[in-house]
């Protein structure tokens, strides 16, 4: 599960709780980012794409999907996901090199799941604005270093309300032997190393107008329009 995600020593016991009622912290905001598409929904680039859970769901709403991770693994979960789904490309690159061979202002829409903090902050973020259509959008959802009295408060609130979000989402417990449906590729996780004041920073400064966010369940979001 992504609660390996999760900066700090508290990890491990939470670990335990989100493998005995597992739910996935990532895909909870897929929500928050259906909630907040563009309205012009013609071309929408998933970055870090992982298993193509989201863009399977973004086809749903856009004409085009590009799904991209360096991870040779996520691609061929990925691809076998969205076989069905003639709208959805799935490539294998680093974002720098999809951006060098991307038309400019051809996005609606980029996402961002737990990946940006695997990225250069400020170099990626810098290279958004190229990429995006006017009226396009930008969604993060993301990981930050703790690093203030605030963080720490999220974090309190975030680890007492995990296991009470993942006993109503899943209140029978998942024994070992359930959990073995055989191989599957390891999500590639990492520690963040910027704390949410340097997202913000970052933001303003690349992304002028846009909104960031603490949110529960050791995340924040990130949400910018390209002006028209």
């Amino acid at each position: 599960m992504d609660i390996r995600d999760l900066p700090g020593p508290g990890h491990v016991a939470l670990a335990k709780v989100n493998a005995r009622h597992p739910w996935n912290h990532n895909e909870h905001f897929h929500g928050w980012i259906l909630r907040n598409l563009p309205a012009r929904r013609s071309v929408a680039v998933d970055v870090g794409c992982g298993k193509g859970v989201l863009a399977g769901k973004l086809a749903t709403q856009f004409a085009q999907v590009t799904g991209i991770d360096r991870n040779a693994g996520m691609v061929a979960a990925a691809s076998a996901r969205l076989r069905g789904f003639p709208q959805v490309s799935i490539q294998r690159c680093d974002f720098a090199d999809f951006v060098s061979t991307a038309a400019d202002g051809g996005a609606d829409l980029i996402t961002m799941v737990a990946v940006l903090h695997h990225l250069d902050l400020d170099d990626a973020l810098a290279r958004i604005p190229r990429l995006m259509a006017p009226g396009g959008r930008l969604l993060v959802v993301g990981l930050g270093r703790p690093d203030s009295l605030a963080d720490l408060a999220f974090d309190v609130v975030s680890g007492a309300a995990n296991p009470v979000v993942g006993m109503i989402k899943h209140p029978r417990v998942v024994r070992p032997p359930e959990r073995a449906v055989g191989a599957q590729p390891i999500m590639p996780v990492m520690d963040p190393t910027t704390t949410f004041a340097e997202i913000t920073k970052a933001a303003i400064a690349h992304l002028p107008g846009s909104t960031v966010r603490r949110r529960l369940f050791f995340r924040y979001t990130l949400r910018w329009e390209k002006p028209r």
